[in-house]
């Protein structure tokens, strides 16, 4: 077992001291104020008088494996490091600064772990304050459920992904707690195989917004709705929850909008511990892969936050049930536009785009612009197809000097939609906007050679290429 010196021991010294005696560690403390060494002795520690910038004292903690050196006095807490370095022996210095020129003086002198108490103390306010916002905020979030007199919509974003269904279904399981029945509404369809996986697998239910009677709903909640259009409701919205600013201009009479953080799950999260809820499985395991695919399996923008909710979700989460959502089989329609983008290929340098032609299921472009991005020498992918008078285009990155999100926007915004991040990004440009012509069986082949020259030339330019593509 470790044993411990304090040397010093104001406040801060016994505060620590007391914690270590409590978990049964052997502390002894020296400190030059006898009537306090004499108090300290009263208390049944370990104490002796001593000042710490002697060097006798260096020998008197000789066998100790942890040194505290816990004086409001820097120039004695330095002069005591010094000591202890030359006395030679090896032992784990931690020693208190008074301010950053200090701490990095000390640091220099030989200290393992240098603490400022100003540093620790606003560290903790914030931690406080952000407890204590979470809990007011909980409280406004049952307020407004609890309102509720008849049902709670909760509506996802267009196509929804897993952070936009996983929250929809955290948001239902804490309404569920309150008593107030809630519905997940969702307009397009859930596309890509993951998606289709993920909510099949979990048995989360939603509900196509459609088919069903939007009266029955006096409560409506947008989570992880970000850029999605305007929700078109006879009602004002009640619940905004996002880690994206949305595009409309929503006036919630509850609003919590985290741009700090990379997933809506993350926020969810927070909440769930805060309502202290018993999570089911199917839930935990749908928070924890939200989190994981909006931060690409941590290795996309993670911050703290997105950590610690998925620490606490791990023990929760049905891990065999995630392995089976991240690797489902891969569909005909897939494997066909997959195959057409590896014949279509068009390199530059480390850059591939590529047309997968007409295609049926949109959602195969990204499958097809992932497993493309495994090509020896490819640091970026761009497929694209065409699909309801629309050019749909998928784009992957691990370059990280490129923002492919940037690119996309640099490329189509003046024409269509683009949206995403520095490593995946997407588009959508309306067909006859980009060509100049409509759709029609009889100048397909001609709509498809103008289209892909046009798409490509445009990506090439945004990536910063010359655009005289060759095949690879």
């Amino acid at each position: 077992m470790s044993t411990y010196a304090i040397l010093g021991c104001g406040s801060v010294g016994y505060a620590v001291a007391e914690e270590l005696v409590e978990q049964g560690k052997e502390v002894l403390i020296v400190d030059r104020d006898t009537d306090r060494v004499e108090a300290l002795r009263d208390q049944d520690l370990n104490a002796q008088t001593g000042d710490i910038v002697d060097d006798s004292v260096a020998e008197v903690v000789n066998d100790r494996d942890v040194v505290l050196i816990l004086s409001s006095d820097v120039t004695a807490n330095k002069e005591a490091v010094s000591n202890l370095q030359d006395n030679g022996d090896e032992r784990f210095i931690v020693v208190r600064a008074s301010d950053p020129v200090s701490a990095d003086e000390l640091t220099e002198l030989g200290a393992d772990v240098v603490i400022n108490p100003s540093t620790v103390i606003a560290n903790s306010a914030l931690r406080s304050l952000e407890s204590g916002e979470l809990e007011y905020k909980a409280r406004q979030l049952s307020a407004v459920i609890e309102d509720s007199s008849d049902k709670l919509a909760i509506l996802t974003h267009d196509n929804p992904d897993p952070d936009s269904i996983a929250s929809a279904a955290a948001l239902q399981t804490i309404a569920e707690s309150l008593d107030v029945e809630a519905d997940i509404l969702y307009l397009g369809e859930i596309g890509h195989q993951e998606n289709r996986a993920f909510v099949n697998l979990l048995g989360i239910e939603l509900l196509q917004r459609d088919d069903v009677d939007i009266s029955e709903y006096d409560t409506f909640a947008l989570v992880d709705h970000m850029r999605a259009t305007e929700p078109e409701l006879d009602h004002p919205v009640d619940i905004l929850i996002d880690h994206y600013e949305p595009d409309g201009e929503y006036e919630a009479e509850f609003s919590d909008v985290r741009p700090n953080v990379s997933s809506t799950s993350t926020i969810m999260t927070k909440y769930v511990q805060e309502f202290d809820i018993s999570l089911s499985e199917e839930v935990a395991t749908a928070l924890l892969y939200g989190i994981r695919a909006e931060t690409l399996d941590f290795k996309r923008d993670t911050t703290p936050a997105d950590l610690t909710a998925a620490a606490y979700l791990y023990p929760f989460a049905n891990h065999d049930t995630l392995e089976q959502v991240e690797s489902p089989s891969m569909s005909p329609e897939t494997l066909d536009v997959l195959a057409e983008a590896i014949n279509s290929r068009d390199v530059q340098g480390s850059h591939l785009v590529s047309s997968a032609g007409f295609i049926r299921d949109r959602d195969a472009l990204t499958q097809a612009a992932q497993h493309l991005l495994n090509l020896e020498g490819i640091t970026t992918t761009a497929v694209f197809g065409i699909a309801d008078d629309t050019i749909y285009l998928a784009a992957r990155s691990k370059d990280i000097r490129l923002n492919i999100g940037n690119v996309l926007q640099d490329a189509f915004e003046d024409i269509g939609e683009a949206a995403g991040h520095s490593t995946q990004a997407s588009a959508e440009i309306p067909l006859g906007i980009f060509t100049g012509i409509e759709s029609n069986e009889n100048n397909r082949d001609t709509l498809l050679a103008l289209t892909e020259e046009a798409v490509k030339k445009k990506l090439f330019d945004a990536m910063g290429v010359d655009g005289e593509t060759n095949g690879n």
